[in-house]
């Protein structure tokens, strides 16, 4: 299998942890028998220091010529007095947009290694494992009209039923390859876009009898997460809900240096780690690359459509984690404290050490 990768570095921290997935990436293709050619364009500030914007059409259209994309992290301080439409972030927005990829797949899984790690009791989050399903190109980040004035500003959420299905259908498929459980997340209590929402979905879970499925309100829903985050299983929901509860996912499990994503659309594939730019701690060699890693993992699960390369991938993670090994945003009492690259090293020997056991016949 031939493929070709777009990474986009980005700024801060995205540098450092796209070459850590890199390495990942290029180590476990080329045990599978894979020809992967790895591209790389500016995004960004790193785009706008260079050519004045932070997605140029040149670097779309690489991407959109490409088997999949590979980003770090966009943003800094340098660029925040920017016009709205100049920002670092815009270039995520385009991106998402231009590739078609509506949905972005974003799992939480708490290791139990690292339990104490997180600012919740161990007691409440032990064994969570859970996966947000958010709808990536429509709602209120993209709705028209919008605006800004002296006096009032404004914007529009606006779902059209091709769009709920769409997100809908591919979240109860996953269901059927986990715990079988949906719950829906909206405001239908306020909003009529979150009341349309909840009419799609129930029409469409009438498609999976299979699949439980509940309703629930997105603050309840914030709430629930830090309570009992163990009870999710799918959680499906709409651009700007996801965004904020993906996140507070990155507490429950103890950093957003562990959250990998996937943003999938019709042909398209962006991948990511959950984290930010991170420019405070940029150069210093202390960024977690687990979660730009396990993005890797997602991207042979979904473009490469290898599910065996990406659990090699993810076992060779918790086994580093499982032997103490740690950056420094996931210290804990008796953990071996590592920089990124001996992170990175850590993880490839894993790699080896599993593949070499399969191959000899044991079971990992």
């Amino acid at each position: 299998m031939k493929a070709t990768i777009v990474t986009l570095p980005g700024d801060g921290i995205g540098p450092e942890v796209t070459a850590a997935a890199v390495k990942v990436l290029r180590t476990v293709a080329e045990r599978w028998g894979f020809q992967v050619t790895v591209w790389e364009y500016p995004v960004g500030g790193a785009s706008i220091d260079r050519f004045g914007v932070p997605l140029t059409d040149e670097t779309l259209e690489i991407c959109r010529r490409a088997d999949a994309v590979l980003l770090g992290a966009v943003g800094g301080p340098e660029w925040d007095d920017l016009p709205q439409q100049l920002k670092p972030e815009a270039a995520l927005l385009a991106l998402r947009r231009e590739l078609g990829v509506y949905a972005n797949i974003r799992p939480v899984k708490v290791f139990p290694t690292l339990a104490g790690a997180s600012s919740l009791k161990t007691k409440i989050i032990r064994g969570t494992d859970f996966v947000v399903v958010r709808e990536l190109t429509g709602g209120i980040y993209f709705g028209q009209p919008r605006g800004l004035q002296t006096e009032r500003g404004w914007n529009t959420m606006v779902y059209r039923r091709r769009e709920v299905e769409r997100i809908a259908r591919l979240a109860f498929r996953m269901a059927l390859e986990r715990r079988r459980k949906v719950t829906s997340v909206d405001k239908a209590n306020v909003l009529e876009v979150s009341r349309f929402w909840r009419e799609v979905v129930n029409d469409v879970a009438r498609d999976f009898p299979e699949v439980t499925l509940e309703h629930m309100y997105v603050d309840n829903a914030a709430m629930q997460l830090v309570m009992n985050p163990r009870q999710f299983d799918v959680i499906l929901t709409g651009n700007m809900f996801g965004d904020i509860l993906s996140d507070i996912g990155g507490a429950v499990s103890g950093s957003l240096g562990l959250l990998p994503s996937a943003s999938l659309g019709d042909s398209g594939a962006l991948y990511e780690p959950v984290h930010g730019s991170a420019p405070d701690i940029a150069g210093k060699k202390v960024a977690n690359p687990i979660a730009a890693i396990a993005s890797v993992a997602l991207m042979f699960t979904h473009t490469f459509k290898v599910p065996e390369a990406a659990a090699v991938i993810q076992q060779a993670i918790e086994h580093t984690l499982a032997e103490g090994y740690c950056t420094p945003d996931i210290a804990f009492p008796g953990a071996k404290t590592v920089s990124t690259d001996d992170m990175v090293q850590l993880i490839l020997h894993q790699i080896e050490n599993i593949q070499e056991e399969r191959k000899s016949g044991v079971i990992i």
